[in-house]
């Protein structure tokens, strides 16, 4: 029988279910040590099945349960060894996928302040899929900021007072850890011959937005920070602001912190430039003034902070786009680009333009001519989930030889 290792990527407003083949798991439950096949199944698991489905906004505890199930009947789903989750922050205390058990599960729920959005709704699958699949069945986390825990001091630290920072454990904890990872895999099958990806500038393009420099296969900055509000102009999030005008608001306005929190996350960002949409197909089909601008000011800032990361990397390889925007927009990719030929920046406008998010499909836009390559990946945080959750497996397995 298929050993199933089933997926959950919820965010605040949808979730995407997923499923994998990993052979390697038998030897898990033997207690038998991997074979050399097996570790490579595990290492590359086989996707089965897969679903997106928007979450309401009431009586969500029925919904996750109709939904998983309906998920696990319509693909003949069974024979479950263990569940990935991905969590949206691990604060300080958690670097690296893990088992959750109940300890684990109260550090996550008292930083639900910090992504309030998303980690009591990934809670709620775990303790979901337990009861379903009983104490037995791993329930693993895949934490986001991961992929940014060793990020250097320089780009780690905030210039406040050093016991604050101790004592509240502030740090710039970076983002969308597995999308980044994602492209930066993809960069690495598609050209080999860059030492482990050479250096790279990866933009995750969608509702949330965040921009990473890579450095062969290691991050050396990234735009979001202690949230994932700072970095990039966003849907509905604002990005970097001045922090002065935040005391200036509660000063002169009378805003509380709740109030700043909501304008600054749901009204800003394109919505609030544009007062028309946050989304950037609504934007895109307007005749606004305000919508056009919007889409320059969005453009603007992720142009800037390409500039900055290329100081950072002392050069640059590749740009990669991903997410929903950077695989759609072939518009906005080249408003972004615009007028770098500079820095060896340019793109070839029809393959630009063919480009428009197929399925799994990546796409090379940059021109032949230019010394940097540009890309467009399908994102596949499914099977990033699923690889980190096979290794914490398969360290399980060896532990118990």
């Amino acid at each position: 029988m298929t050993a199933t290792l089933l997926v959950v990527d919820a965010g605040s407003a949808s979730v995407k279910l997923a499923a994998y083949d990993i052979r390697g798991l038998d030897a898990i439950s033997l207690r038998l040590p991997p074979s050399p096949a097996a570790n490579a199944a595990t290492q590359n698991p086989r996707r089965i099945a897969r679903a997106h489905e928007q979450l309401p906004d009431e009586q969500q505890s029925i919904a996750f349960n109709a939904m998983l199930n309906s998920f696990l009947e319509q693909n003949a789903i069974g024979d479950v060894r263990a569940v990935a989750h991905r969590i949206v922050h691990g604060g300080i205390s958690f670097s690296a996928s893990c088992v959750l058990d109940a300890t684990a599960e109260r550090a996550l729920l008292a930083l639900s302040e910090l992504a309030p959005l998303h980690l009591p709704i990934a809670l709620d699958w775990v303790r979901l899929c337990r009861a379903i699949f009983g104490p037995d069945v791993p329930q693993i986390a895949v934490f986001d900021t991961a992929f940014f825990a060793a990020l250097p001091a320089v780009a780690q630290r905030y210039a406040i007072p050093l016991d604050l920072q101790k004592t509240h454990g502030v740090r710039r904890f970076g983002f969308h850890g597995l999308a980044h990872d994602s492209m930066l895999r993809r960069i690495q099958h598609l050209r080999p011959d860059l030492d482990r990806g050479g250096r790279i500038i990866s933009l995750q393009l969608g509702g949330g937005c965040s921009i990473t420099a890579i450095d062969r296969g290691v991050p050396q900055d990234t735009s979001m920070g202690f949230s994932p509000l700072e970095g990039l102009v966003m849907s509905t999030r604002s990005g970097d602001i001045d922090a002065g005008l935040l005391t200036f608001l509660e000063r002169t306005a009378g805003f509380t912190a709740e109030r700043l929190e909501r304008v600054l996350n749901m009204e800003s960002g394109l919505l609030g430039l544009s007062g028309l949409s946050g989304d950037m197909r609504t934007l895109l089909a307007s005749k606004s003034r305000d919508a056009a601008f919007a889409i320059e000011l969005y453009c603007y800032r992720i142009r800037k902070y390409i500039g900055a990361y290329i100081a950072v990397l002392g050069g640059i390889d590749v740009i990669v786009f991903g997410g929903g925007v950077g695989e759609h927009a072939p518009e906005v990719r080249e408003r972004i680009l615009a007028g770098m030929e500079w820095c060896g920046v340019t793109l070839d406008h029809d393959r630009n333009d063919a480009a428009r998010g197929t399925e799994e499909t990546d796409a090379r836009i940059g021109s032949s001519q230019g010394p940097v390559d540009v890309w467009v990946v399908a994102v596949d945080e499914g099977a990033v989930l699923a690889r980190e959750a096979a290794g914490v497996l398969r360290g399980r397995a060896n532990d118990n030889l």
